[in-house]
């Protein structure tokens, strides 16, 4: 599905684009110098492509039930498992259809923010007809306050909706260069995928397994990580059938995306790609390593939350600036019209002892500009100026270095928190 998702989405872009511009769905980048029109929302593609796979893909994936049970004996068909796919696939299609509305309407953010919640409704109805579970393991430390398992009861959807807005808007606030929307995701769904083929066995011929070395015919016995369920297999199977698409659909949009772009992927692929992984994490149960891997995400939205929340001042957009002398990118600054409080200047004055951040004073001393609170204006103030090719690349390095301290935390470090990594 991987290939079908790529060949067909890389041929459907540039036949799409056309119609999205004649709809009034184009853009200027702001990072050129040329001032060129670019198609926007063809994230829309990709979005459509695994969609449609993903409904073809059903009858295969249930494939040896059909064949077993028939129509004679449908009480023994895993009605469960379809309706988990089926509401999977509702909360996929309805980010998009939102996220596509998004882009038509140009939605403002404080109403744009319970879009992935409305979205998430379909997957946590099912979760909770089935009997979701809604406990969590406490760690070691913990367990003498809170006991070894703590029932959040509604909690837990309340936690899972959340998840779903986070893994959405997270995609969406780390933007404004080449590349860098579709690049995150692609990285963070190769982390999944990943993730899951440690908790499953290798699936190869024993004919071959002779020639191999000794780690893959263990391998091919059980996971890496041990022995596992199969629930748990079946679980990460679920996961990689949502994940292996996409990675082939993103991998043909960055084709088209990477500097220069030729198009924009859109609020729609931020939603759709966001949703993905909010449903793979909270369907698949590991929403918490699904985290793990959005750690520049994490840290991106609370070096963001000053800006977000009116503390420091946020300009429509916080994209770097584009220095016309050299080509390269600087960052982009926010304007006090007022001297800020004590409490917004000592933390911005601490961020430039570890180069995060540049401020300019004025002559009594004031803070009177501080660069943008994004990780891209971040990455500037550490390293300097950088082409925009650059900048993409050394973010793509970061996301793909956390996803290695987040491997090294969830199967090293978590051993010593919990009874099993």
């Amino acid at each position: 599905m991987s290939i079908v998702s790529f060949l067909a989405t890389v041929i459907l872009i540039p036949l799409s684009s056309p119609h999205l511009v004649r709809a009034g769905l184009r853009g200027r980048d702001l990072l050129k110098p040329y001032k060129q029109l670019v198609p926007e929302s063809l994230g829309i593609v990709p979005a459509c492509v695994l969609i449609v796979l993903l409904f073809l893909f059903a009858p295969i994936s249930f494939a040896q039930h059909l064949r077993t049970y028939g129509s004679t004996l449908q009480p023994q068909f895993p009605h469960n498992k379809l309706a988990t796919y089926l509401s999977a696939l509702l909360s996929l299609q309805t980010a998009t259809l939102l996220g596509f509305l998004d882009d038509l309407f140009d939605i403002r953010w404080r109403y744009k923010l319970p879009i992935p919640l409305i979205a998430s409704i379909p997957m946590l109805v099912v979760y909770f007809a089935e009997g979701g579970i809604t406990d969590v393991v406490m760690p070691i430390p913990a367990r003498q306050y809170f006991g070894k398992v703590v029932h959040l009861g509604p909690l837990y959807y309340l936690y899972m909706a959340m998840l779903s807005t986070f893994c959405t808007n997270s995609i969406n606030i780390l933007a404004g260069i080449n590349g860098i929307e579709v690049g995150q995701a692609v990285v963070i769904a190769m982390s999944v995928v990943i993730n899951d083929l440690l908790h499953l066995p290798l699936p190869i011929s024993p004919n071959l397994l002779m020639y191999l070395p000794q780690w893959v015919n263990d391998w091919s016995v059980t996971a890496l990580v041990g022995p596992t369920t199969v629930e748990q297999a079946e679980r990460h199977l679920f996961s990689l059938y949502f994940m292996l698409p996409l990675i082939g659909a993103s991998l043909a949009l960055l084709f088209h995306n990477w500097y220069p772009a030729r198009v924009f992927p859109g609020d729609t692929f931020c939603y759709f790609a966001g949703m993905a992984f909010a449903i793979v994490g909270v369907l698949a149960h590991f929403s918490k390593t699904l985290l793990l891997f959005f750690i520049p995400q994490i840290f991106n939205f609370v070096f963001s939350t000053p800006q977000l929340f009116g503390l420091v001042p946020c300009p429509r957009h916080r994209v770097p600036r584009y220095i016309h002398e050299n080509g390269k990118l600087q960052p982009s600054y926010a304007i006090f019209e007022e001297v800020p409080p004590s409490y917004v200047s000592i933390p911005l004055k601490l961020l430039t002892f570890v180069n995060l951040v540049k401020i300019e004073k004025d002559r009594e001393g004031n803070i009177k500009m501080a660069t943008n609170l994004t990780l891209l204006n971040g990455l500037l103030c550490f390293f300097g100026s950088m082409s925009e090719r650059d900048l993409a690349l050394c973010a793509l390095a970061v996301q793909t270095g956390c996803s290695v301290i987040a491997f090294g935390v969830r199967y090293g470090l978590a051993k010593f928190v919990y009874d099993t990594a």
